[in-house]
């Protein structure tokens, strides 16, 4: 069985790449979520392919999760639509769009063509080059790497949960040790004043 082998990178980040090689007999469905198993993102929100030209025009359709209004167009679904049956082209381009909520843009691109290898299981990941963006509004699926707790819970991460980062954390280091200093001038500054204090009465005793 002849075997597809699609780059994808980012629109908005050309240095990030994937290819993935699948059976030409697979879905967009099986593309899709091989795509966002490569980068970590999470497969289960609205996404879609489009037919493309060598301009990355968007011509028809491929959906997941579409809208109502979608749906009621009779729009193509990825889970029924083949591969197979929209390549037409050694090179076939599609436009893909992640996650309509909060978007990130690909170019999705046929590269080779090859033949099934045995003992090999696809969709298969062939090549990963850059780390995915994190995604919008924290559309990712937790790796295993995650740091956690005894009892379960994830460690607070300062920098990384608040609108601090490393930069702001040094300039507000820096403040608490120049407010540190500052209080320490002024207890000696008042120790100072309390022992001229005391001489200045010892001479008028006199």
């Amino acid at each position: 069985m002849a075997i597809y082998r699609f780059r994808v990178n980012f629109e908005d980040y050309d240095d990030i790449i994937r290819e993935i090689d699948v059976l030409s007999t697979s879905t967009f469905l099986d593309l899709h979520q091989a795509i966002q198993q490569s980068t970590g993102y999470n497969p289960e929100t609205s996404s879609s392919f489009y037919i493309s030209n060598e301009q990355w025009m968007k011509g028809e359709e491929i959906a997941y999760l579409p809208s109502g209004r979608k749906q009621e167009r009779g729009i193509s679904l990825m889970e029924n639509s083949k591969l197979n049956k929209f390549i037409d082209d050694p090179h076939q381009k599609f436009y893909y769009t992640y996650n309509f909520d909060r978007p990130f843009d690909f170019h999705v691109q046929l590269i080779k063509i090859l033949k099934e290898e045995n003992g090999k299981s696809y969709p298969l990941i062939v090549k990963s080059v850059g780390i995915a963006p994190k995604p919008f509004g924290g559309a990712v699926i937790p790796s295993e790497d995650t740091t956690t707790k005894k009892d379960g819970k994830e460690d607070y991460d300062f920098l990384n949960e608040t609108e601090y980062g490393i930069d702001d954390a040094e300039d507000l280091d820096l403040d608490l040790m120049d407010d540190e200093e500052t209080k320490d001038e002024s207890d000696e500054k008042d120790d100072f004043s309390g022992e001229f204090s005391d001489n200045e009465n010892f001479e008028e005793d006199y």
